[in-house]
């Protein structure tokens, strides 16, 4: 096959762009780092037709931090043994940060050795992943498909897919280091809840409770009513304690998506209090959403859960959530006694509606003494 110009003919850069896409995508769809490498790795496979590709990013201790591979079998691998070093050619390419094509890699003065399980790999074609100077990887393919090995038309279309590779790889690391540190923030958040309730009412109790003894011999009746406010007080702490497991778990929206967290979230609350919660959803599922939408929608689902739960006297609480394009709507609606408007400022509204504002939404809350609440949410889907 005759060696290509530089200019990359159309077709291959429709190519380029349609892989790129699944990259991009597989970021947007809230993939961890390791999933959009391998979308990566199986997106450059195809767009060169390779039947061997992998792609590895570098550690500081001689390693690799994340190491995949396409056209190798889980059981492969496990002959293979652990994920190789940085020696030989995966070793060079990091030293140097330039691309490398070879008609025949064992024939090469960088290449070293592979397992005995390794597949026989012969033409060659590794570009680096590059943000800047710094070399966030290399991915390299190996054996061509069709007769011929890689061209320079190959190498061309592989160090165009590679600049647009890094931003995808970046974006994924940014968005994975985002999710920790809403962990870090949401385990402060619920620190101060901890101290600002629980340990709170945990101190008064005792209090309590020493008062009850110092009485129980000089005013046994004053000493009852203490244990009975020692009684109620426990009761109090271990409710605020409810509400703080349950407010613990957003990471289930990690395993289970926005639909059955509310769902495992409405059944824990049904066993956990004598009121009866119950959810329902309509609509089409909402597929991967953004994280700042799910955790509006699940918050303020969580706020108005409580609400209902501690202030409404209700004897059922219903939670409703419709995907009705483009838009997510939320209900959630008690029986319970209601307020009027001046009384319900001190509900948690103003941090519901903050988050509504955040998500691109809108919040909007119907209530009347006597005739229960209702909290309705919108936003983008």
């Amino acid at each position: 096959m005759p060696e290509e110009t530089s200019e990359i003919a159309a077709p291959g850069r429709d190519a380029v762009l349609h892989a790129v896409s699944s990259a991009v995508l597989a970021v947007t769809r809230h993939l961890s780092v390791r999933e959009v490498l391998q979308v990566i790795v199986r997106s450059a496979a195809r767009l060169l037709d390779a039947r061997y590709a992998a792609l590895g990013v570098p550690d500081d201790q001689g390693a690799f931090a994340e190491f995949v591979a396409e056209g190798i079998t889980d059981e492969q691998w496990d002959a293979i043994g652990p994920t190789p070093r940085q020696h030989g050619m995966l070793g060079a390419m990091l030293r140097e940060g330039a691309p490398v094509r070879l008609a025949d890699i064992r024939r090469d003065s960088r290449f070293e050795y592979w397992p005995r399980a390794h597949p026989v790999l012969k033409d060659f074609l590794g570009v680096p992943i590059l943000d800047g100077e710094q070399v966030l990887g290399i991915i390299f393919l190996s054996n061509k498909k069709v007769p011929g090995g890689f061209t320079q038309a190959d190498e061309e279309l592989l160090t165009m897919f590679a600049a647009h590779a890094a931003i995808a790889l970046i974006n994924a690391r940014l968005y994975e280091r985002g999710r920790e540190l809403t962990v870090v923030e949401e385990r402060t958040r619920v620190a101060r809840d901890l101290h600002d309730s629980v340990s709170q009412k945990l101190f008064s109790l005792r209090l309590t409770a020493r008062a009850a003894v110092s009485l129980m011999r000089s005013d046994p009746e004053r000493a009852a009513r203490e244990i009975e406010q020692v009684e109620r007080m426990a009761g109090e702490a271990i409710a605020e304690l409810r509400a703080v497991i349950v407010e613990l778990r957003p990471a289930e929206l990690d395993r289970h998506g926005l639909v059955e967290t509310l769902r495992k979230h409405a059944d824990l609350l049904d066993r956990l209090h004598p009121v009866s919660v119950s959810f329902t959803f309509e609509g089409a599922e909402p597929g991967e959403l953004p994280p700042l939408t799910e955790i509006a929608v699940f918050r303020v689902a969580q706020e108005a859960l409580h609400n209902s739960l501690r202030h409404a006297a209700a004897a059922s609480v219903a939670v409703r959530l419709s995907h009705e394009p483009p838009r997510l709507v939320l209900e959630v609606s008690d029986d319970g006694k209601g307020f009027d408007d001046a009384g319900g400022r001190g509900l948690g509204l103003a941090s519901m509606n903050e988050r509504a504002e955040a998500a691109g939404g809108s919040l909007t809350v119907v209530s009347r003494p006597g005739h229960g609440t209702m909290i309705r949410l919108e936003v983008p889907a």
